[in-house]
């Protein structure tokens, strides 16, 4: 059973005068609750409940295991957290609407297709999406697949829900659709949970990493003492006594005029050259990202009570990897990484999927010779052995293969790669030709890429030699993007299911729920904060909930999908 949550419709008067600060806050604070079935039809009578009913309606609703339907995660659940309520799934209406938008998956309806004008996508070629895998009995275990709506609605919400189950249930794949959007839901509860949870952090020692690193610190607005020794060094290097290292501009003049010929300050671009001002200018840039980044003025705002409450933004990315909003919770350097600390009577347990891009390559290509090279020990080491000589050498070339490196070693290894692994390699060949040619490829589970921009269609209808190679171009690094996109994205939608089915069995253990346990996620990494007597079975869960996600996806497959889990009393100690 389904519940749609939404928002009262406002009265006549209210929706004549809305749009002041005065009108919304004396606005009732409520949330209607309308029980439906799989179809989308009412199953049960509409009740609306006040600000504080609002927890204990959906405690109530919860013991009967229904699935929320409702416009944003992020709009409700915050607060029945903050209350102490959970809930196990839900339906983000706002999420799925975003992926409906561009899967070649989704029906094509006038939803999706108004979804698709307002997005103001232009014409591309044919959508085309790879190969299927044959669907295994009992895949979708953990998600319900949604049957066809019938019937109108009332409420903008649950008129939406049915359009959208529709959508799903009448397109070309809707299990693989149905699964990505209950994964996608499920990542929008655990993001709000992590939020909620927090990372444990010790402000102590992050003040202490600081002091080592820059010196003291400095009153505001003026520069950390060991920025300002270097400083110094850098002036007395350059001959220029009065410039300023954090300005850009004078940098580059300062450099210039002391025969630096370079383009940009980026560290890559300095390390070519030979003069006594790269190193300190190095280490003074090293300094100052940290200062900026994780400094002080971003401890006291960022981390509160001994936790850093970063806000995640689920599918920020278009391959349907997570981003953050402030804070940069998904770039901790690694100067900093030893002031994440558990609690006293904790522990970290900290899990990396092991080379997952090339694992699902292998899934996506059903490419037995990779499978068997990731199988039961390092997959770079498994190529080595299949005929690449050394692990360093097979990194290189399965990398160049998944981001379509043309040139140098990688170029030189390509043809050997293809001729080793020829149904791995043609799905990121295929997706590569598909871009070039302006098309959209498309994730295992139905996430789309971005159409082409129109900027970029007007560039291939060029005459002019010159115009033709800037179309070329353009053509070229469109398809390095799809060449990797349908490899990332099913790696994100792997991740993803990791994380549901993870938090899944996390409910049903006897350990403390997910919502205190869960604390961090980048891309193929989680970290829980377990209680000392609780590490054992939560390592145990962690691997299963992998091998779960694996056959969730792909079926019963001859591929394994390895994860990396270490315990852990320091963040630092688990790179």
């Amino acid at each position: 059973m389904y519940v749609v949550v939404s928002a009262p419709p406002p009265r006549g008067d209210e929706a004549a005068h809305s749009g002041g600060p005065s009108d919304a806050a004396s606005a009732p604070q409520m949330a209607v609750l309308q029980p439906v079935d799989g179809t989308g039809a009412p199953s049960g009578d509409a009740i609306a409940v006040g600000q504080d009913d609002f927890p204990a309606a959906v405690r109530h609703f919860e013991g009967q295991k229904v699935r929320w339907v409702w416009e944003a995660t992020r709009a409700w659940y915050p607060g029945l957290l903050t209350a102490g309520v959970s809930v196990e799934r839900c339906h983000d209406l706002s999420l799925a609407r975003e992926i409906l938008r561009n899967s070649s998956f989704s029906a094509n309806l006038p939803y999706v297709t108004d979804l698709r004008d307002r997005a103001d996508a232009p014409e591309t070629l044919p959508t085309r999406q790879l190969p299927p895998l044959p669907e295994q009995p009992g895949q979708f275990s953990l998600f319900d697949t949604p049957s066809a709506p019938s019937g109108p609605g009332p409420e903008v919400v649950l008129a939406e829900f049915r359009q959208q189950q529709q959508a799903v249930a009448t397109g070309s794949q809707p299990q693989r659709l149905a699964l990505l959007l209950a994964a996608e839901s499920a990542g929008a509860l655990l993001a709000a949970e992590m939020e909620a949870a927090g990372i444990p952090w010790r402000r102590d020692l992050h003040e202490t990493l600081l002091e080592s690193e820059l010196g003291p610190r400095p009153r505001e607005g003026a520069r950390p003492r060991e920025l300002e020794r270097i400083a110094g060094e850098l002036r007395v290097h350059l001959n220029n006594p009065g410039f300023n290292p954090d300005s850009p501009q004078e940098l580059l003049r300062a450099l210039h005029r002391a025969g630096i010929e370079v383009t940009s300050t980026r560290s890559w671009e300095l390390e070519q050259h030979r003069h006594p001002a790269i190193e300190p200018l190095l280490r003074y840039k090293k300094l100052s990202r940290l200062l900026t980044a994780n400094g002080w003025t971003w401890l006291d705002a960022w981390v509160q009570d001994g936790r850093f409450r970063p806000e995640y933004v689920v599918g920020g990315v278009v391959s349907g990897r997570w981003a953050s909003r402030g804070g940069g919770a998904l770039q901790i350097p690694k100067q900093i990484r030893d002031a994440v600390r558990p609690d006293p009577g904790h522990r970290f347990v900290v899990a990396d999927a092991a080379q997952l891009e090339p694992r699902v390559l292998a899934a996506l290509g059903r490419d037995s010779a990779l499978a068997t090279a990731a199988r039961g020990k390092d997959l770079y080491q498994g190529i080595a052995e299949q005929g690449f000589g050394d692990r360093a050498k097979a990194k290189l070339a399965m990398l160049g293969a998944m981001y379509g490196a043309t040139t140098g070693e990688s170029g030189r290894l390509m043809p050997q790669l293809a001729r080793t692994y020829p149904q791995a390699i043609q799905v990121v060949e295929g997706a590569a030709r598909i871009g070039e040619a302006g098309g959209v490829v498309t994730s295992y589970l139905g996430r789309g890429c971005p159409p082409a921009t129109e900027a970029w269609v007007a560039a291939q209808q060029t005459a002019s030699a010159e115009e033709q190679r800037r179309a070329d171009n353009l053509a070229r690094s469109r398809g390095r993007f799809t060449r990797n996109f349908v490899v990332q994205a099913t790696a994100a939608e792997w991740a993803l299911c990791w994380l549901a089915e993870l938090r899944r069995q996390l409910r049903t253990a006897a350990v403390p729920p997910p919502v205190d346990l869960l604390v961090f996620f980048l891309h193929d990494e989680v970290m829980l904060h377990v209680p000392d007597a609780q590490v054992d079975e939560v390592c145990r869960l962690v691997t299963a909930a992998a091998q779960s996600a694996t056959r969730l996806m792909f079926g019963d497959i001859p591929i394994e999908f390895a994860v990396n889990v270490m315990v852990v009393d320091s963040y630092a100690d688990a790179k």
